[in-house]
């Protein structure tokens, strides 16, 4: 098995700007200095790294479940709730997955059908119905997601909390360069 962790050297530099933008046009790099340069990139390499091992992990536990990806987040959503003793419905599993109640009630039919979930009378709201995860396919989840959930919970708590901090502000950086949503 190939090394993952590792750079593919056969493959192009594609996160680095003196590869994709040489003139410096969108990323001015004329004045970093080259041991730095390498540095950054290294840092965005590893990002990639992380993003394709992610929906390697993904697509594994997706195939694993024979369900596809809204459908596997509709699940995680609704066990943190039950886990949470917060009721899921409808409408937050929406909210949850930026799609419209139509869709949310088109994905829950086809939960229900394959078994995954219950719908049940909402305690409080008699337009609403609130959903639970049935006992098997959490276990299914468990054993799908837990696993490499577990050791990337270890890989993070085996850093000094000084380091984590360092980490979550970086990711929350990155995270903060997305586009507005302009819907």
């Amino acid at each position: 098995m190939p090394d993952r962790s590792a750079p593919d050297r056969d493959e192009p530099r594609m996160v680095d700007p003196r590869v994709m933008d040489p003139e410096g046009a969108l990323v001015p790099h004329a004045g970093i200095a080259a041991e730095e340069m390498d540095q950054i990139v290294g840092v965005l390499e590893s990002l990639r790294r992380w993003h394709l091992a992610e929906r390697r992990m993904n697509e594994a536990s997706q195939a694993a479940m024979r369900l596809g990806e809204t459908d596997m987040r509709a699940l995680r959503f609704i066990i943190a709730a039950q886990r949470d003793e917060r009721l899921a419905t409808p409408g937050g599993l929406a909210r949850h997955l930026g799609i419209s109640t139509a869709s949310v009630t088109k994905l829950l039919d086809r939960l229900a059908a394959q078994d995954h979930i219950r719908r049940l009378p909402h305690p409080e709201d008699r337009r609403s119905t609130a959903i639970e995860v049935v006992e098997e396919t959490r276990r299914a989840a468990r054993r799908a997601v837990g696993g490499p959930h577990a050791d990337r919970f270890r890989a993070v708590a085996e850093l000094a909390p000084e380091e984590r901090d360092v980490v979550r502000s970086f990711l929350d950086r990155l995270a903060s360069t997305e586009p507005p949503d302009e819907t």
